[in-house]
């Protein structure tokens, strides 16, 4: 009896699952391309960056791989200036907070997902400064 109750809680049980870190450039590969899946087909975000933007991934994705390699592993392979270009997609298309909350809870919960660590929670932090700068930029340009 005691085993056919066990194999009835077995569902319910919770699962653990190991948590990796973030230690070199595939694990930011992996985290990049991870986010960017959610981003492209998400409702509020992925018609800025398939439609205004009109994103062409096979060149954004790698800057991005350098963006944050330069972030958490300080690779320094990153010299690009983010904050142009995000000045002139908002001419195009305004950027409110909604865009910058919706980003970083997808890139919050992207890293939540797959990460843990000293590297996970950098991103993380790094990610709300760079929202947050983003949007006082733009709404002060």
């Amino acid at each position: 009896m005691e085993v056919v109750s066990a194999l009835i809680l077995l569902p319910y049980l919770p699962v653990y699952r190991s948590m990796k870190e973030i230690k070199n450039r595939e694990d930011i590969v992996f985290l990049v391309d991870q986010f960017y899946q959610q981003v492209q087909k998400n409702k509020i975000l992925g018609h800025i960056f398939n439609h205004v933007a009109k994103v062409h991934w096979e060149t954004h994705l790698p800057k991005m791989y350098s963006f944050w390699a330069s972030i958490l592993l300080g690779e320094q392979s990153y010299s690009d200036n983010p904050m142009l270009k995000h000045i002139a997609l908002h001419q195009r298309s305004p950027l409110t907070g909604i865009e910058f909350e919706e980003w970083l809870k997808l890139f919050t919960n992207t890293v939540d997902l797959h990460f843990e660590g000293e590297n996970a929670d950098l991103a993380k932090k790094r990610a709300r400064d760079i929202a947050a700068l983003m949007l006082y930029k733009i709404q002060n340009s």
